[in-house]
């Protein structure tokens, strides 16, 4: 009987008959099924809340007057860009717009952290077309809550036009005029500028005030564009998963309206700074090539020529190198020919001066760290010890950033926490700086680097969303009238119009 044997086989006393194994992997597949669905689903999701969310705010904030230097009587058409009254019919009130903005930025920053889980699992090119669609909303945008962008034409039409050094003469001294002046607005402020940027702002000038606007819009998104290429490029080649990479870096709601909708420069030192990762990765890979690190090294330093806070990852990508003395000899080459040629040229331009970073280091913003730090001390804000001690704090974190980087071989990882440790000491602190953590957390192995920039993007979205100053109000959370807070208040006013 072993023929009946074998045609019906005895149940397996831990797997069941036949029949329930079929059983099992129908629901098993059944159950990734549904997964699958629910994946897409959130994905999708994910993506319309941020493409959604930024064109509402887009398409509002070039219907009518939202931000500085705009008001009732003036926003010309070239500042309201292509897609102004396109929603001519929304409510002209501003707490409507407050409130629209508020939970615009909320719905989106939900919908950024549940991208990054599910974002990967969508095709591809649902990402690129997201990412691509919404730099190319805030490319046609006015810009959004800050005013920097006229400060840069400012600046620039001073050397060009009226032939006055923007790091020796303040703009309030420059002929009142001048088309760029009334919009600009930091007229008792020495450019804090690094040369390589204020030379590309002077190069636009001849575009006329409208066409320099729309010059450097479009460079800072091509910046932007490129360091995600860039992180996309760095993630392949670390072996990291490239699509979250680039939606961590890419689809950031605080860096889209802050930073990208406000017209930045801190996409061209970050676009130099990724470059520079990406050069030594490859430099890693491709010893044979030694023109990688030197160009490496260039990059970093360029980076800083733009604005100075880049120079902080300097001596931690020396310190990555100190076990290849080759690599470290060329990569300091390209640095050292980097600073020949941009002190040449910057000499050239602007004599022996140099950008005003004392100024704008004693500027304090009401909800930096440094300054809610004084707070909990109960100095009522920083004061200049503060400010001392949390540089102080400052040096010691890039030192030990240099030790890990020695240690480690890679100055990824120490960058990004470099990066924090900037954030949490520097005394002005804007939104957008989480852009200077998010390419080195994207690449990086530590969930912790990553969680801290996520948190550092959940505090700035309610800390500067219009609506906070009224909520923290209602809590009796005023840190802008303490007397140290008055008196940060009134330098800021005495350096603005």
């Amino acid at each position: 009987m072993s023929s009946d044997a074998s045609t019906f086989p005895l149940p397996h006393p831990l797997l069941g008959d036949a029949g329930g194994v079929g059983r099992q992997e129908t629901s098993d597949d059944e159950r990734t099924q549904a997964a699958t669905r629910r994946a897409l689903a959130l994905g999708t999701l994910a993506l319309l809340s941020i493409v959604l969310g930024c064109a509402l705010i887009v398409v509002v904030s070039a219907d009518r007057p939202t931000f500085p230097p705009t008001h009732a009587h003036f926003f010309p058409g070239w500042l309201a860009g292509p897609l102004g009254g396109l929603w001519p019919g929304f409510p002209r009130g501003t707490g409507t717009v407050r409130y629209l903005f508020t939970f615009s930025l909320i719905a989106m920053y939900a919908g950024y952290l549940l991208g990054l889980r599910f974002v990967p699992r969508l095709p591809l090119r649902w990402t690129i077309a997201a990412i691509v669609g919404v730099h190319a909303l805030l490319l046609l945008s006015p810009p959004l809550a800050l005013t920097d962008i006229f400060n840069y034409v400012n600046y620039g039409r001073m050397e060009v036009v009226h032939h006055l050094n923007p790091y020796t003469t303040t703009p309030i001294l420059e002929p009142h005029n001048d088309p760029s002046f009334d919009i600009s607005n930091w007229h008792h402020l020495l450019s804090p500028y690094g040369p390589t940027f204020t030379l590309i702002t002077f190069a636009v000038v001849p575009l006329g005030v409208a066409g320099s606007f729309w010059a450097i819009k479009l460079l800072l998104m091509m910046a932007s564009l490129g360091t995600i290429w860039l992180v996309w490029k760095c993630a392949k080649l670390l072996g990291r998963e490239p699509v979250q990479a680039i939606v961590f870096v890419g689809l950031n709601p605080v860096v889209l309206i802050w930073g990208l909708g406000g017209d930045h420069n801190d996409f061209i030192m970050m676009f130099l700074i990724v470059l520079g990762f990406y050069l030594l990765l490859r430099g890693r890979e491709e010893a044979s090539q030694p023109w990688l690190d030197m160009g490496a090294g260039a990059a970093f330093v360029a980076a800083m020529s733009v604005k100075a806070s880049g120079a902080v990852l300097l001596p931690i990508v020396l310190a990555s190198l100190i076990y290849s003395p080759r690599r470290l000899l060329r990569a300091t080459g390209g640095m050292v020919l980097a600073v020949a040629l941009l002190a040449a040229v910057s000499i050239s331009a602007f004599g022996l001066h140099i950008p005003d970073l004392s100024t704008q280091s004693r500027l304090v913003t009401t909800l930096s760290p440094s300054n809610l730090f004084g707070l909990a001390l109960g100095d009522g804000g920083a004061t200049s010890t503060d400010l001392h001690l949390l540089s102080a704090a400052l040096a010691a974190a890039v030192l030990g950033a240099c030790v890990v980087a020695w240690r480690k071989r890679d100055a990824l990882v120490p960058s990004g926490w470099a990066s924090v440790a900037l954030l949490l000491t520097l005394s002005w602190v804007l939104p957008w700086y989480v852009l200077w953590v998010l390419p080195m957390a994207a690449l990086s192995r530590s969930r912790t680097l990553r969680a801290t920039a996520l948190v550092f993007g959940a505090f700035f979205v309610l800390a500067w969303a219009p609506l906070s100053s009224t909520v923290l109000g209602s809590l009796g959370f005023h840190p802008e009238r303490t007397a140290l807070g008055k008196l940060h208040q009134r330098y800021v006013k005495e350096l603005l119009n």
